[in-house]
């Protein structure tokens, strides 16, 4: 046991070569919560602080959806997770409380940490809500409503582009339909445009993962019900987008989480089983795909190959000394973090 945190700090091959020069390793693989005090977590979100430190959040309570989930933090400091504390909750007053959901961590240039999360009875009537902080999660600001139409990013983590301007990647369902768009700001979150993704088409895709390109371009990435990855393009630093298309990544109506790499190329985590009748199938094997151009993805290694359990909702970052950092659902009952070091 290391801190708080379950350890199981070995050195796994992790070594699919995506070109001669290029392999993967994991280097850490842990459970953050030791003993956990909630019965059933999920959807976790992971952002690197000053001074090497990590903060990863998540939902948790009784069960996905029950009106006692609350939003859950936990700080990385010196190789320890420390004891998740409380952040967040739905109650609107003391007889009414709602679940909170998909909360996502955002820590921008001028170093305000942002935490969004939803609220609400399920996600087809949820809202956006936000708490910041200037001190790095050692305290938070009241909560704050984002405003009508405005979700804030739904499950994976912003961009923000050179210029200040922020990117949420966000999404709306309904029983009819998924849609996807992205919520632009350029006066730092002050104000948001909705930016709709491929209204016309027949695809249904929720929350996006936005990577950026070396020419500009940037590619949106998306949870879809047709059995693949789906992809959306934007040439004009995301005012527009392209019609939607599959990407060659199979999908069993899950989540994903994509990083644009520091030295070059693309990262996605993904479920890699071939879809079932409910969303709950295909998610007992999770993977590492790589890519230079966001077309040909090849993977480059396992992080969970069962037969079954449920191994999801990745969050995936690079830290400012190169690593990989992913969090993940384990089993719905504690969140997995994994280091990869490329070499």
């Amino acid at each position: 046991m290391k801190g708080t945190g379950i350890c199981m700090c070995l050195v796994l091959c992790f070594v699919v070569p995506v070109c001669a020069q290029t392999t993967w390793r994991q280097t850490t693989r842990e459970l953050i919560v030791s003993n956990p005090s909630f019965e059933a977590c999920h959807a976790s979100t992971i952002v690197e602080l000053p001074g090497g430190q990590l903060m990863a959040a998540w939902f948790g309570g009784s069960n996905e959806g029950n009106p006692d989930v609350e939003i859950w933090i936990s700080r990385l400091t010196s190789g320890s997770w420390s004891k998740p504390v409380a952040v967040a909750n739905g109650k609107m007053n003391d007889s009414l409380r709602y679940p909170t959901w998909n909360p996502v961590l955002f820590r921008d240039r001028h170093g305000i940490l942002h935490l969004f999360y939803k609220v609400g009875p399920n996600p087809r009537e949820w809202w956006g809500m936000i708490i910041s902080s200037g001190d790095n999660g050692n305290s938070w600001s009241a909560p704050q409503r984002l405003p009508d139409g405005i979700l804030g990013p739904i499950r994976n983590k912003p961009l923000q582009l050179d210029d200040g301007t922020i990117l949420a990647p966000s999404s709306t369902e309904t029983e009819n339909r998924w849609r996807a768009h992205i919520e632009r700001s350029t006066d730092d979150g002050k104000t948001w445009n909705f930016i709709p993704v491929d209204t016309a088409g027949s695809f249904d895709v929720i929350q996006p993962s936005i990577l950026k390109y070396d020419d500009g371009r940037m590619q949106a990435l998306c949870r879809s019900k047709q059995g693949y990855v789906m992809q959306s393009w934007s040439a004009d630093e995301g005012k527009t987008w392209s019609r939607l298309s599959p990407t060659t990544l199979v999908n069993p109506n899950s989540g994903v989480d994509a990083a644009s790499l520091n030295n070059g190329g693309q990262l996605i985590v993904y479920n890699p089983d071939v879809p079932g009748k409910e969303w709950y199938n295909g998610r007992s094997k999770l993977r590492v795909a790589f890519s230079t151009d966001g077309k040909a993805w090849k993977d480059v290694g396992i992080l969970e190959d069962e037969n079954r359990g449920e191994f999801s909702y990745p969050a995936v970052i690079q830290t400012s000394d190169n690593k990989i950092h992913i969090t993940y659902t384990y089993d719905r009952r504690n969140i997995k973090h994994v280091v990869l070091e490329r070499r």
